[in-house]
């Protein structure tokens, strides 16, 4: 039901401060984006004010509403509404915009400030990031409050993001706005600030489509608040907003675009309207004007105490009564849901579960690609790690993502002949459309609610590039499965084949790139995996066949526990070992290979797998040096560019590698072409001795 609608002279004033306080905020730090804050400012307070539910005392409050900044340069808009509500934001970290160790950064990042959802700062993604939360909130309701009909459980709720012109333009956002409409998400609304204006100036010399259009074709709801009155008078129709958003939450079949046209930096007095205020500090001068037109003192960040007291007030009250409506609701259902609430208690905890190794399957020897055993551990997964699901985009047989007799996530409306929808299914359908299927995993993970996974091909994580990192800099554990890992995929040729990513992604930061040598290395690769909860992990798999060993006691092969490690021996010399080989991956039985011949002309050579840099690097000192004596020669084998080995794993190492692209022709037949063969490994070693 509609509520009353009030605005009053203090929510009024209340906005005031906040494009003040924006102004004072840029002008003192010298930098930043004043003008969309400043003309925002009536749409972000009456968000805060008078249209979420959140708590500022506990902005984790599982039933909150979510927000998404997409149009993250603008955090300032943001931050003066957190600091207003009172979620632990003081005039002092609102004078400390964009400085050292400051609670508000120049974008907002998930973790670093109370209220901040999620990290924004590449454009377009906040607006896949909304989409996440949308598909979050859906998937939540039916793991965990199954039987309640949409609408009326304590899982349920809106997720509001606000984008851009910048936004509009990323191919990100269309990527995300497609799928959304595919999967019928009435519990998203997005805003669009239509002000016309990017760094560039008058987006009209790049921009020229209807946006609003572009919606409605894709299936959303569609609505249009024009500030500007066809550009004739200015007025800030707030009421008009206020029911549109109520308009939108009465659609629950289709998410909602609200288009709300603006002029950048309104009311400025010489500058609204002008490209100078979206990017750069406004200036003493215009400031005054601002604050005289207002009435404010012109004096830096002086604000009315009584107004920041009535806004603090009216959140705290307003988070009171929507408590007051969800926490009995609450307690009803854990008392009939025992274990789904355990469940809950678990996965916020961040806790896998305690006997997963247990569930998972052990593989017999033989053959079998890393990805093949991927698809059978997920299967095995789909039964022990009920928060888990995850898909594809567009290559669930290649990837082997889809857990077996698990339906699809999808409108029932939507299913295939191949494919079965269903609200509480857990098969992803991201179409192809990897950037967006990067940004709406990292909500999923960002929400905290269950765990997900999302595959494509290695190569085609360029399209995802940003992805990952913004993954690793959010600390969360977005699981990105992706396979084809080499020139071992072979006949497709060099635009399928990866050569410099394994060795690129593990440049990023807080990535855990993990490329398994064989099938039981999958198993121990997931548990590991699903035990860490603050990083993300690239699991890196192949489509050729390769070995899986014999590791039962006398194979002289270790158990794959190791994995855990990041890096273990694997085969141990047969005497004091001279040499150290070193495989990640598929070319971890080109070092066993080499190993088995350098044996044989007297050579002692030790075997180790290095499935994961970053987690053998977090081993302590004595551990690493056990695995690879820093005295001992190495040879490293890795169907990738070589660069890089020396700088991980000491001067006395020797690469064999890919340091050029590749080419079309039977994988076998392009690792002997390339010299990434068991005969080079031994070369190489001989030489290393010498």
């Amino acid at each position: 039901m509609m509520t009353a609608f009030t605005w009053t002279q203090q929510d009024h004033r209340a906005v005031d401060t906040a494009r003040v306080l924006a102004a004072d905020a840029v002008e003192k730090v010298g930098n930043g984006h004043p003008g969309t804050a400043i003309s925002l400012a009536p749409l972000a307070y009456l968000l805060y004010q008078k249209v979420m539910n959140v708590d500022p005392a506990e902005p984790r409050w599982l039933g909150r509403d979510r927000f998404v900044l997409s149009a993250g340069h603008a955090s300032i808009l943001q931050y003066n509404q957190l600091f207003l509500a009172g979620f632990g934001l003081e005039l002092s970290d609102i004078e400390a915009l964009r400085t050292w160790g400051s609670k508000t950064p120049g974008h907002p990042e998930f973790g670093h400030t109370a209220g901040i959802e999620a990290t924004t700062g590449p454009l377009g993604a906040g607006v896949a990031n909304a989409v996440g939360f949308a598909m979050s909130a859906r998937h939540s309701r039916e793991l965990y409050d199954p039987t309640a009909a949409p609408g009326t459980s304590v899982f349920d709720h809106y997720v509001y993001a606000i984008a851009g012109d910048g936004c509009m333009q990323e191919g990100v956002s269309g990527e995300a706005s497609s799928l959304a409409a595919t999967q019928e998400l009435g519990n998203l609304i997005l805003f669009y600030d239509d002000n016309r204006i990017s760094i560039e100036g008058d987006t009209k010399i790049a921009f020229s489509e209807d946006v609003e259009a572009r919606y409605a074709a894709y299936g959303w709801h569609v609505q249009h608040v024009d500030f500007t009155n066809g550009f004739t008078t200015y007025e800030e129709k707030v009421a008009e907003l206020y029911d549109a958003v109520e308009a939108a939450k009465a659609v629950t079949d289709r998410p909602s675009f609200i288009k709300v046209t603006t002029v950048i930096g309104w009311p400025l007095p010489n500058k609204a309207g002008d490209h100078s205020v979206h990017g750069a500090k406004l200036g003493g001068a215009e400031i005054s004007a601002l604050k005289q037109e207002l009435g404010f003192a012109d004096a830096p960040f002086a604000i009315d105490d009584d107004i920041v007291a009535y806004t603090r007030a009216n959140a705290a009250e307003r988070a009171q009564a929507a408590h007051a409506a969800w926490d009995p609701r609450f307690e009803a259902w854990r008392a009939a849901n025992p274990e789904r609430a355990a469940l809950l208690d678990r996965v916020l905890g961040k806790q896998a579960p305690a006997d997963l190794i247990g569930q998972l399957p052990v593989f017999e020897p033989g053959s079998m690609a890393t990805r093949a055993a991927s698809g059978k551990v997920l299967g095995a997964l789909a039964t022990a790690v009920p928060e888990l699901w995850g898909g594809s985009a567009d290559l669930a047989g290649s990837n082997n993502t889809t857990m077996a007799g698990v339906p699809s996530f999808l409108p029932a409306d939507r299913s295939s002949e191949t494919f079965a929808g269903a609200p509480g299914g857990r098969t992803l359908h991201f179409g192809i459309r990897e950037h967006a299927m990067g940004n709406i995993m990292n909500a999923i993970s960002m929400d905290g609610l269950s765990r997900v996974y999302g595959g494509t091909f290695l190569v085609f994580s360029d399209y995802m590039r940003t992805t990952p990192r913004l993954a690793a800099l959010s600390h969360v554990p977005t699981t990105f499965v992706w396979t084809h890992d080499s020139i071992g995929v072979g006949e497709d040729g060099p635009t399928h084949q990866p050569v410099e990513h394994v060795m690129s992604l593990r440049l990023m930061p807080g990535l855990d790139v993990v490329r398994p040598g064989d099938a039981n290395e999958v198993t121990q690769a997931w548990v590991r995996i699903l035990n860490d909860w603050d990083r993300p992990a690239a699991l890196i798999l192949s489509r050729q066949n390769m070995t899986t060993y014999d590791r039962s006691p006398g194979s002289g092969f270790a158990s794959a526990e190791g994995v855990a490690r990041g890096g273990y021996i694997l085969k141990e010399a047969s005497a004091a070992p001279q040499v150290v080989l070193v495989g990640t991956g598929s070319e971890v039985e080109i070092a066993v290979a080499a190993a088995a011949k350098l044996e044989a002309e007297g050579v002692p050579a030790r075997v180790v797998s290095l499935p994961c840099v970053e987690w053998f690097q977090a081993e302590t000192e004595d551990y690493r040096d056990e695995v690879l004596p820093a005295g001992l020669p190495k040879v490293v084998v890795e169907a990738g560019v070589t660069v890089g080995w020396k700088d991980l794993l000491g001067a006395n190492t020797e690469a064999v590698g890919v340091d050029q692209y590749g080419a079309s022709a039977a994988g076998p037949t392009i690792f002997e072409k390339y010299g990434v063969t068991t005969d080079a490994v031994v070369a190489t070693a001989k030489a290393a001795l010498a």
